[in-house]
């Protein structure tokens, strides 16, 4: 059981990695958007929408078949639509081949993460242990974006506007390889997660819906993931615009905000076995918060020394803003697994759509907020609005322990 155990974990880490490549590279392409194919703010922020609402859209209506569809086929259909949405991004080198490779991308990350999400229920027991591999689980996300603000750059010509493409090509055999791997993964899934009747897989979902624990869930995921998003998806633009970095150093200098959260899930890992899942949430959004308050205030104070191309060139203040992500980043796998830890295995499946369908609207509702905003009143300002869903957010947090204290302690 221990191998079988550890193949589906090496599998699990493999796609997700992959697809956080793909699927947070969207700041990237927005600031691409605009530089190369002549788009505004306001227009390139509706990239996040196709990414964000495939997303939703596929959750709902496959999160209580997939069992019975099977979680490694699942998978591998989502890993050869996103190959295929590479290619067109790299043939068609246009806004709407853009759009039309994100669509792809959200749906096949639905697929992948519903799978994702269910299987981590089987392969672990007990709520601590469950944290423990959904937080490092979505730490290795993490070291997937982190290397996409690497790994983009890389590709980058001033002599050749069509260069950038070039990383699709790489992405394609990186899923082709990832393909392989979970072919010969032996993936094999205790029956008893397979419902038999699709009337009860129905049934069961709306039941969710009626629970309060995952209607309260269900505001914090949203809260949260209109704050990670709005953060991820234009801190490229706004070190662009704000501190006139380079356009290969702003998204570098991004690539911190991947490192610090990695770096964050991987330490909750370890505390969420020692700690309270809502007292490191609390703090940590606290923390977050803070950071806001104290950073953007020296950003818009500080200087405009010209355009920066070398980090050695970047102030002090430019380090400050991506190390939020040490702070955001145990949130979202705490309150996943709180909450799928707190329900029976058979209804994580549904659990895990609707996990996915509103962390996805959170996702384009905050990204599509910030680009409207940045257009507007500026990047600066436009940041200060994140505060306030992260106070809903610690609201939310506080209910969810009142409620999960009554029916099963810490």
């Amino acid at each position: 059981m221990m191998n079988a155990n550890w193949k589906i974990k090496v599998s699990l880490y493999l796609n997700y990695f992959v697809f956080a490549i793909l699927l947070n590279s969207v700041g990237i392409v927005i600031a691409k958007s605009i530089n190369v194919y002549g788009v505004d703010e306001r227009a390139a922020s509706i990239l996040e929408a196709f990414k964000d609402l495939p997303i939703a859209i596929v959750s709902f209506f496959v999160a209580s078949f997939l069992p019975r569809i099977g979680y490694k086929k699942a998978m591998l259909v989502a890993l050869a639509l996103v190959f295929a949405g590479c290619l067109g991004m790299y043939f068609a080198n246009s806004f709407w081949g853009a759009k039309l490779m994100f669509l792809s991308v959200g749906v096949s990350f639905a697929l992948i993460k519903l799978s994702v999400y269910s299987l981590v229920g089987v392969v672990t027991s007990g709520p601590r242990q469950h944290a423990a591999l959904m937080s490092s689980i979505e730490g290795f996300f993490m070291v997937g974006i982190a290397s996409a603000y690497f790994l983009f750059p890389a590709f980058y010509d001033d002599a050749n506007e069509r260069s950038w493409l070039n990383v699709y090509l790489l992405l394609c055999v990186l899923i082709f390889i990832s393909i392989l791997f979970l072919l010969f993964s032996g993936v094999r899934i205790p029956k008893q997660t397979v419902t038999s009747d699709w009337r009860a897989d129905i049934k069961n979902s709306l039941a969710l819906l009626t629970l309060p624990l995952v209607l309260v869930f269900i505001c914090a995921a949203f809260f949260f993931v209109m704050i990670e998003q709005g953060i991820m998806t234009w801190l490229p633009r706004f070190n662009e615009k704000i501190f006139s970095f380079s356009e290969v150093l702003s998204v570098q200098m991004a690539s911190l905000l991947a490192i610090s959260l990695a770096a964050g899930r991987f330490i909750a890992g370890w505390l969420a076995k020692r700690i309270s899942w809502s007292h490191i949430v609390i703090a940590c959004a606290l923390a977050s918060g803070g950071l806001l308050l104290i950073v953007l205030p020296a950003i818009r104070t500080s200087a405009n020394l010209g355009q920066l191309t070398s980090v050695l060139q970047v102030p002090a203040i430019g380090f400050a803003l991506p190390f939020i992500g040490l702070f955001i980043a145990p949130i979202y796998p705490l309150l996943n697994s709180t909450v799928l830890s707190h329900l029976p295995k058979n209804l994580h499946a549904p659990m895990s759509g609707l996990i996915i369908i509103f962390s996805a609207l959170g996702g384009t509702l905050g990204s599509r907020m910030v680009g409207i905003l940045f257009g507007r009143i500026g990047g600066v300002n436009a940041f200060y609005f994140l505060i306030i869903p992260l106070l809903l957010l610690v609201v939310a947090v506080l209910l969810i322990r009142k409620i999960t204290s009554k029916a099963k302690p810490d």
